[in-house]
């Protein structure tokens, strides 16, 4: 998942867009139909090359595919009409050197293997508007990409929040569809939001292909599913299943499933960072990590780290997320025995903010598990802290007999101890 801000307005300092604020805010890992997610955040970025060397890298990613835009969108004001996305530092007169031609952006994505969705809250100043209207009705400003949002004029004023369409389907992510599969259907996703933000007569929405399993229906994997009984041997032939959806931000929801399983570990770090100056950290430390530069990533994080502890203090959320990100590049280095120990910390912190239901809580405890059953000869050590772990959570019987099981196999495969 790929988040675009294509904002140009400098003014902003360090406030981000905040429409891209509010969908990076929102926990977007849950919203991709995939076992393991990568998400990436690209706010303010600078210069078209560096957006499509990001687009690129994401295309070439197998699985599903969701790019999420917001911004303005220009012609350049000589030789004007081809659409661009506008980047920092981008006017009408500029932004044929400085924007994002729309069309790379259409390029990219028809390169992706698998399924691809497209989704776009965007304004319009008033030389881009006739191509932007002509392009949503003849299909040109897809090109055969699945493309859904909306297009609004540009406002009097920046905006303070995000868009009604955004925060719409945000909300209807968030909430799911109870009757669906575990796929929501885009088509009626993208209607349910444009109802409920009652767009306005200058409002063009974008509707367009297609899509294919992309965007994941939270409901129906919260739907409690039937676990085997102690009569049927439950620790032993207990397994992971996949993650349930972290928390909404309004309030936590209780662990959904009554034996809670670890699941497979996220390909990425967590995307709400700290700060915006720490914001920009993350896509190079993800780009390192993927480069096989594990070091100098875990030094970026290492730093990002200690900005927050000075700034939010050792038990804030703020310090506890960059935890939870260097567990992350602990996995990705295969350190999974560090990986294991740094969730349980950020498991454990989370516990004591929000309580052993909360559902990032149990996310990050499912991690955990997830990485010491990957740990090796540290797989005995780690087992006894994350049993106390599973022990607090709600329904964690399974996860925590599965520990007990892999310790007496230990104990009984021990060499015996010679007496002397």
């Amino acid at each position: 998942m790929l988040l675009l801000d294509g904002t140009p307005d400098r003014r902003r300092g360090v406030l981000p867009n905040p429409t891209a604020h509010a969908v990076a805010g929102a926990h977007p890992r849950r919203f991709l139909a995939a076992d393991a997610v990568d998400v990436v955040q690209l706010p303010a970025v600078e210069g078209p090359q560096s957006a499509l060397a990001y687009l690129q890298h994401a295309a070439a990613v197998p699985g599903p595919l969701l790019v999420w835009v917001t911004g303005r969108l220009m012609v350049p004001a000589r030789r004007g009409g081809e659409l661009h996305l506008a980047l920092p530092g981008s006017t009408p007169a500029t932004v044929r050197y400085t924007g994002l031609p729309w069309a790379w952006l259409l390029r990219t994505l028809q390169a992706h293997a698998g399924p691809v969705l497209l989704m776009a809250d965007l304004e319009a100043d008033p030389a881009a508007r006739p191509h932007v209207v002509n392009g949503a009705g003849s299909g040109e400003l897809a090109e055969g990409v699945p493309l859904f949002g909306v297009v609004n004029p540009v406002p009097p004023a920046p905006a303070r929040e995000a868009g009604p369409y955004t925060r719409a389907l945000i909300e209807a992510l968030q909430t799911g569809d109870p009757h669906a599969g575990p796929v929501l259907d885009v088509p009626t996703v993208h209607r349910r939001a444009l109802l409920a933000a009652g767009s306005g007569p200058d409002t063009v929405p974008l509707q367009w292909g297609t899509p294919g399993p992309v965007l994941a229906n939270v409901a129906a994997a919260a739907r409690p599913h039937p676990q085997p009984g102690p009569a049927d041997g439950q620790a032993s032939s207990w397994r992971p299943a996949p993650l349930p959806p972290p928390a909404s931000l309004r309030q936590p929801e209780p662990a959904p499933v009554r034996t809670p399983d670890p699941g497979p570990a996220p390909a990425a770090a967590p995307v709400p960072a700290p700060a915006p100056a720490q914001d920009d950290l993350l896509p190079a430390i993800l780009a390192a990590a993927h480069a096989g530069r594990h070091n100098e990533a875990a030094a970026m994080a290492a730093a990002g780290e200690q900005q927050a502890l000075r700034r939010y203090g050792p038990d804030s959320p703020e310090a506890g997320l960059w935890v939870e990100v260097r567990a992350d590049l602990a996995r990705m280095a295969g350190d999974h025995s560090r990986a294991a120990e740094l969730w349980m910390t950020a498991a454990a912190a989370r516990f004591g903010r929000s309580g052993p239901a909360d559902g990032e809580a149990l996310a990050a405890l499912k991690r955990a598990h997830y990485c010491w059953q990957h740990s090796g000869d540290q797989a005995r050590r780690l087992a006894p802290a994350l049993l106390a772990l599973w022990e607090r959570v709600p329904g964690g019987e399974g996860a925590a007999g599965h520990i007990r099981a892999h310790l007496q196999e230990v104990e009984e495969n021990a060499p015996p101890t010679v007496a002397r």
